[in-house]
């Protein structure tokens, strides 16, 4: 029995849109889900449903939609935590992601995707399109060799459901490959690669397994070969139609026919077509348009001018590594800061007055701290703190990135505060401060520096496109018999911006 015949509703109409979508018809899938989602009332059919419409409006581009169908998706998958699911939500994610340029959060969703898909018991037709789904996730981000490893394992798993390895062909991981080894300068390795595509096409062929999806795949394969010099037998125009409704099929098309026509001998007329149609930079790359650019220019004589646009195409290949090394290089300081605070035994006590993700003391921390210190007669500076902007961060980029914003802040917090302060997680994104003896001076020099140690974080590696900030308010608990529930409402009633 596959995971699709454990729903209990629409079986038949998701495993129909689940072809049209394998087959590269989305937008004939889409008002299937659609009805689906309408009608259904069984938790698992709305979650599967949901994924799949998310995968529907990647297929298609709506890169406007996707923020919304993420978080339908996400959520409907929260709630029934099988690892099918989880996995193809994550593995769409990364897809969405890449389509955003936010490639940080783009590869944690490869390794949440992988993690979830490796925990899935069965191995059925499902599970192997899951796979198949996080290889082309992996190939599109530029993780080539993860990609070939996950398509191998959709294969494996597809065998044990009796589908045909030829079914899982994925010509598409192998391209992307190719044309990133031409992007790097290794001409000669693209060539090679590209002739595999081209044969690997004839075979498939003679068992008739070529799936409509990989048309445009193998077409390009063959009008690229072209535009480097070396000539085909088989027609590339054949393979350049039809294959589907995505945006990949559409701009490869494109793409395909400016390759023919450099081949043609007409570098000036590809270069128009270049310019007069834009495509999408996540389909073979930033680089691709650039390194025609500069072929057509090599082929018209113009020698210097290729020479530029290589250049221009390498420093577009190099920008993906710079935004990986940033990305590691931000999410290994967000972890140690988190590290650093659960290292303080004396300030944090057990784990059961520790906030798990930051490490900071939790609420029930901080109300000891508090009825300890008005037992003694203290009195202190109250300050509640909350993050500006973690909303949109959860719904544009996942409640993960959320999690490393918590984390983010709770190492500022902790960095600025004087010797015998106490922060505490609060609940959420919001955090308390407490500074023992302190005054409004003190309170409101510790929001000036609490507003620089903010403002130096790089925010837009963690979370491209999203402002970060933090509003505090302050109070005062002890003074005139103050309580700390009073302190806390009248401090957050007072806060602002820092």
């Amino acid at each position: 029995m596959g995971w699709l015949d454990q729903l209990a509703e629409h079986v038949e109409d998701l495993r129909r849109a689940g072809r049209l979508q394998q087959n590269g018809c989305s937008a004939q899938a889409l008002p299937i889900l659609d009805a689906v989602l309408a009608t259904a009332t069984d938790r698992m059919t709305l979650a599967y449903a949901l994924v799949q419409r998310f995968g529907a409006l990647i297929n298609l581009g709506r890169v406007a939609e996707l923020a919304a169908a993420m978080a339908a998706a996400a959520e409907a998958v929260r709630e029934v935590p099988d690892p099918y699911l989880r996995g193809q939500m994550h593995a769409f994610a990364a897809l969405g992601a890449h389509l955003q340029s936010h490639l940080d959060r783009g590869v944690t969703h490869l390794v949440q995707a992988s993690r979830a898909l490796a925990a899935v018991p069965d191995r059925d037709a499902e599970t192997a399109w899951g796979w198949h789904d996080l290889a082309m996730a992996y190939s599109y981000l530029g993780f080539h060799g993860q990609a070939l490893t996950a398509i191998e394992q959709a294969r494996e798993v597809g065998a044990s459901a009796g589908l045909a390895p030829e079914v899982f062909a994925a010509p598409g991981i192998r391209l992307r490959n190719a044309v990133s080894l031409d992007h790097w300068g290794d001409t000669d390795g693209c060539l090679r690669v590209l002739r595999d595509i081209d044969a690997e096409l004839y075979r498939y062929l003679a068992t008739d397994q070529l799936r409509p999806g990989s048309r445009a795949v193998y077409g390009y394969a063959l009008a690229r070969r072209a535009a480097l010099g070396e000539p085909t037998e088989a027609d590339a125009t054949r393979w350049l139609t039809g294959g589907g409704d995505s945006v990949r099929t559409r701009d490869l098309r494109h793409l395909g026919a400016v390759c023919l026509t450099i081949a043609a001998g007409k570098p000036e007329r590809a270069l128009s077509m270049l310019e007069a149609v834009p495509v999408s930079a996540e389909v073979l790359g930033a680089p691709e348009p650039a390194r025609l650019r500069s072929i057509c220019h090599a082929r018209a004589g113009d020698h210097a001018a290729a020479h530029t646009a290589d250049r221009y195409a390498f420093r577009l290949a190099a920008q993906r590594i710079d935004q990986l090394r940033d990305g590691y290089l931000d999410g290994v300081a967000a972890r140690l800061d988190a590290q650093e605070t659960q290292r303080d035994p004396h300030r944090y006590g057990d784990e059961t007055l520790t906030d798990p993700l930051t490490g900071l003391p939790n609420r029930r921390a901080l109300e000891h701290y508090v009825d300890a210190l008005l037992a003694r007669g203290g009195r202190a500076a109250v300050g509640v703190c909350d993050i500006v902007g973690f909303t949109t961060v959860n719904m544009r980029h996942g409640r993960h990135c959320g999690d490393l914003v918590l984390q983010r802040i709770a190492g500022v917090l902790a960095r600025v505060m004087r010797r015998g302060d106490f922060v505490a997680r609060f609940a959420g994104d919001e955090f308390v401060l407490i500074l023992p003896g302190a005054g409004p001076h003190h309170a409101a020099e510790v929001s000036r520096r609490i507003s620089a140690a903010a403002a130096a974080e790089n925010w837009q590696i963690l979370v491209p496109g999203t402002p970060i900030g933090l509003a505090c308010g302050w109070s005062e608990v002890g003074a005139n018999g103050r309580g700390l529930s009073a302190a806390l409402a009248a401090a957050a009633g007072s806060r602002k911006p820092t």
